[in-house]
């Protein structure tokens, strides 16, 4: 794999040498483990109940193992590198049943939309966790998964940049009342910047013209110090340097649709990303991945892009052919990610409990980061 394109796919730090070089030599936790969990709880109902406000959302429930011949599994990107914990269920039958656990619920949720019922400007939440073995794990990537995967019904006439504008819009007046909170209850956070209270909007072109000769990992970098809360619309698509900002699967965000015209040239996509700028770890943080989802239409010339039309015979993709669930816009917002950020913290493994190899415990130790065991 090239570099260009491990880029595109991968998480970017792949070995725990560059993990020691990135993580901060001077860290103090402002939170104590137990406070850090009170604060988490807060945090994470003033989201609930914010998203449930803003975007009109109930919190339903959700699985963690799917039919593997469902077709609903979240398959991350599409250059196959992530794939889901298969396995057998069902001791007894004649023939088990293929599952397997989730790697998302991004397929999923826009069935439910109609299993619950929902119309449209209505939606659900759900708290969802899921497993991703195939990340390379580091203070900032798990293989362990907890994220508030929300969708909601929309019109046709919704299809456009500017009503996920809005909608990108209000999650962030949520994250920003969550992070006021914890300030509030911890006044000792107050020794960290606050995020923005306003996010800056930018299209994946604009940024690969201000940083022709960067990779994507850098140019996002590179933005998020100039703007230190940005939402990058129209990833997936195929960029002016011939690849796009991000692999992006190609069967629920519609990354093809054409968006704006900004100086001359047509762009593309109805996505997008939410990232910040870490004042602790002076990196990029990815908070949040959303977009506008796909009709029949863009959901065929996607998988054709990306050789994958074998896909139209499942039983989701099937439904979205045949118009029997909604048309939709939906994301997942990083648990543990945002705690992280809103708690000042360096690793996700200091907010969320899962398995860590020795090599980052000793690094972390060695830089006052306890990860929870």
């Amino acid at each position: 794999m090239s570099n260009k394109v491990a880029d595109l796919a991968g998480p970017g730090i792949s070995t725990y040498d560059e993990v020691a070089k990135v993580l901060p030599t001077d860290y103090e936790s402002v939170l104590s483990p137990m406070e850090t969990q009170k604060a988490l709880y807060a945090v994470k109902r003033c989201v609930e109940d914010g998203l449930a406000r803003e975007l009109n959302l109930q919190l339903v429930q959700c699985p963690l193992i799917m039919d593997k011949n469902s077709g609903m599994n979240d398959y991350l990107d599409r250059d196959g590198s992530r794939t889901p914990v298969d396995f057998l269920a069902g001791l007894g039958l004649d023939k088990r049943i293929d599952a397997q656990v989730v790697q998302a619920v991004t397929k999923w949720k826009r069935f439910a939309l109609k299993q619950y019922g929902c119309r449209e400007g209505e939606g659900i939440n759900t708290d969802m966790r899921a497993v991703r073995k195939d990340y390379f794990l580091d203070h900032d990537h798990s293989s362990y998964v907890d994220q508030w995967d929300w969708e909601k019904v929309i019109s046709a006439g919704n299809r456009n940049l500017d009503y996920l504008t809005t909608v990108v819009q209000k999650i962030w007046k949520v994250f920003v009342e969550a992070e006021n909170l914890a300030h509030d209850l911890y006044p000792q956070l107050d020794k960290y910047p606050r995020m923005p209270s306003n996010l800056t909007f930018i299209h994946a072109e604009e940024i690969l013209e201000k940083y022709p000769d960067l990779p994507r990992k850098q140019r996002e970098t590179e933005i998020v110090k100039e703007y230190p809360a940005i939402f990058i619309y129209g990833i997936g698509h195929t960029l002016d340097d011939g690849y796009p900002h991000e692999m992006r699967a190609a069967d629920y965000d519609d990354w093809t649709s054409p968006s704006v015209v900004k100086n001359g040239k047509q762009m593309h996509g109805l996505n997008g990303d939410i990232l910040v700028w870490n004042p602790i770890t002076k990196r990029r943080h990815e908070l949040s991945s959303m977009g506008i989802r796909v009709t029949k239409d863009s959901l065929r010339k996607q998988l054709e892009i990306t050789g994958q039309e074998d896909f139209l015979r499942m039983p989701y993709h099937q439904m979205v052919l045949n118009d029997q669930i909604p048309l939709s816009i939906g994301g997942g917002i990083g648990q543990s990610r945002l705690y992280s950020y809103i708690l000042k913290k360096v690793a996700l493994g200091e907010v969320s409990v899962t398995i860590w190899p020795e090599q980052l415990h000793e690094i972390c130790t060695d830089r006052n980061v306890h990860l929870l065991r």
